[in-house]
């Protein structure tokens, strides 16, 4: 029978004491991650979510006491009473390797069987495991102080924003259906039977809403919802630090936002942000980098070598160019060690997975650089380009040619891939950017048809509205990205506050009038009554964490994730109804049923 903790009052976490509190009688509760017995003393760690501790136990022990210390096993959940004392056998490795608690009172509080992993080791075990017994891993102290990171973060948040002067407002959570990019998740509705209410992708109307009612700075730590495939830094469930505010231009959001960034960093990792931020352009981003979430911790910046190319007779240059295309090139320092042949046509192949047709190189190991296209080029044009690029002996140039935007994509992917294989990406560089003057529209390249890059509640800049009906490509918008070390944070614009606007752009996306008051017409004509200027954003809480932390995956930052195709392997969801229920939703799933037996 496990043993009552009546009487005991927690008086310290484990992690909390030093060498300082010795003399000190303390209370502590935890589990125990592990014993040792070595006859006449027995020592157990003690675990709490804090951190670790030893207790010891000795020949002046009270029997009973030492005899409950020797049955204790892994993760048993105790209690213990005892004084601080200093340690005979000091661990360095621990914060609390000065220091043991000389036990004299010992409870066993509840009894755990033999778990399926060892807790200390999870991360050694598979996801199929871990993940069906969560509960578990995420005693793993490492896991443990990604979640009390993220709380922190969550902390930090609220009270910046409070002490600024918002209103954390909670928006619903199950509203209408709306087109914002993403796949819904739907909820059927049992008093509206046929209806559906949908999952937020994002608070975005309902804050609008907020700054139209008169709230001019709204706050929340809003729970999103998007259908779509998953991977590391994405998950189907999400929490943004969401913002919107009145009165206000893109600077006074984007400033407002690097005061959060100065906090957080200084009061999570120690390290002083300058500020302001770094800016940089769209267009910018894409030339020299290849994306719109550039890491720029490293070099390695793209270069446009379409001039030089055409001049060459190298055909697959010139076919590209002539189809109105460009060249581009990376220059890899001191590569040529690390890219041999073999790992140069591993490259080629990862290229051509991500929609390159091939990878031209040139490799400087020996003497003289070998060219993949050395051939089709005149003399002296190998070496007119190597100066042009600064290239040395050692080097590794890799070059794409395709249609700009697809050329810039992909030489920006494989950027990244060579910087990782190369191990220049630096360590403890905290490279925080902002992406300005982002297009309102991009053209999805299988339909043609013209889509809004954020949301189509985006203002357009003035200089712009003009080519909204004769050149889309040329609208940019008031939006802007946060990008920390290559991932991106966040986004956020001002927004469109007039109805007659907000209506044209919603008839540029492809929408009938008909479609566009069944879904937007609530808030259209809330415009009618007269709206503020004003603009916001979400910050991603659980990517920021993930970066923090430095975890790999936002699995390690979220209490109970999601895997690949969006089920949660502990408790089984999604799972089936019982029949009743689907009745009483007015749901017949027949038709799945058939195509399962099919």
């Amino acid at each position: 029978m496990a043993d009552s903790i009546k009487g005991l009052k927690r008086t310290n976490y484990c992690n909390e004491l030093r060498i300082e509190d010795a003399g000190k009688e303390v209370t502590l509760f935890g589990w125990c991650q592990k014993q040792r017995d070595l006859g006449n003393l027995i020592f157990i760690d003690l675990r709490d979510r804090t951190g670790l501790i030893q207790l010891s136990f000795n020949d002046t022990t009270d029997r009973e006491i030492f005899a409950k210390a020797q049955s204790v096993r892994s993760e048993y959940v105790v209690a213990a009473v005892g004084t601080v004392c200093e340690r005979e056998n000091k661990n360095k490795e621990l914060p609390t390797g000065d220091i043991e608690i000389i036990v004299k009172d010992f409870r066993i509080v509840s009894k755990a069987e033999t778990p399926p992993f060892e807790i200390v080791n999870s991360e050694k075990v598979g996801d199929d495991v871990t993940l069906k017994y969560r509960y578990l891993n995420l005693r793993n102290q490492k896991l443990t102080q990604n979640i009390l990171m993220r709380h922190k973060i969550a902390k930090i948040a609220r009270e910046y924003f409070y002490a600024n002067d918002f209103i954390e407002i909670e928006t619903p959570m199950m509203i209408k259906s709306t087109p914002e990019g993403a796949r819904d998740y739907v909820v059927p509705s049992r008093v509206h039977n046929g209806k559906f209410y949908a999952l937020p992708q994002s608070p975005q109307i309902y804050k609008q809403l907020c700054m139209v009612a008169g709230f001019d700075r709204y706050i929340q730590l809003a729970r999103c919802f998007r259908d779509e495939d998953l991977r590391a830094d994405r998950q189907p469930e999400f929490t943004q630090i969401d913002l919107e505010m009145s009165f206000v231009d893109t600077d006074d959001i984007m400033e407002m936002a690097e005061g959060f960034i100065k906090k957080l960093m200084e009061e999570t990792v120690g390290v002083s942000v300058p500020m302001p931020l770094a800016r940089m352009t769209f267009a910018e981003a894409m030339e020299k980098y290849g994306s719109d979430k550039p890491d720029t911790r490293f070099d390695m910046l793209i270069n446009d070598i379409t001039k030089w190319a055409d001049g060459t007779d190298f055909v697959v240059f010139k076919n590209a160019i002539a189809d109105g295309g460009s060249v581009k090139a990376i220059v890899a320092k001191g590569a040529s060690s690390v890219y041999t042949r073999k790992k140069i046509d591993k490259l080629t192949e990862h290229a051509k997975g991500i929609g390159a047709k091939g990878l031209a190189y040139i490799r400087w190991a020996d003497e003289a650089p070998n060219c993949s296209f050395g051939k089709f080029l005149k003399d002296g044009e190998l070496e007119e380009l190597i100066a042009k690029l600064n290239v040395e002996k050692g080097d590794c140039v890799f070059i794409i040619s395709d249609k700009t935007s697809s050329a810039l994509s992909i030489m920006g992917s494989l950027r990244l891939v060579v910087a990782k294989e190369l191990g220049i990406i630096p360590e403890g560089k905290w490279n925080y950017l902002w992406i300005t003057e982002m297009p309102f529209f991009e053209q999805d390249e299988e339909s043609g048809e013209w889509v809004a890059m954020h949301h189509p509640f985006t203002m357009p800049m003035e200089e712009c509205i003009e080519y909204l009906d004769t050149d889309k490509g040329k609208v940019r918008a008031k939006a802007f990205d946060l990008v920390l070390n290559g991932t991106e944070l966040s986004s956020g614009s001002m927004r469109i506050t007039d109805c007659q606007l907000q209506n044209k752009m919603f008839e540029l996306l492809g929408m009938e009038q008909e479609e566009i008051d069944a879904k937007f017409g609530f808030l259209v004509e809330a415009y009618h009554y007269a709206s503020p200027p004003h603009g916001g954003m979400g910050i991603g809480l659980d990517r920021l964490a993930m970066i923090i932390c430095g975890a790999d995956s936002l699995r390690d930052v979220t209490a109970f994730p999601k895997v690949q195709n969006a089920s949660e392997p502990m408790s089984g969801a999604p799972s089936t109804i019982d029949d009743v229920q689907l009745e009483e939703l007015g749901i017949n799933l027949s038709q799945l049923e058939e195509n399962n037996e099919q």
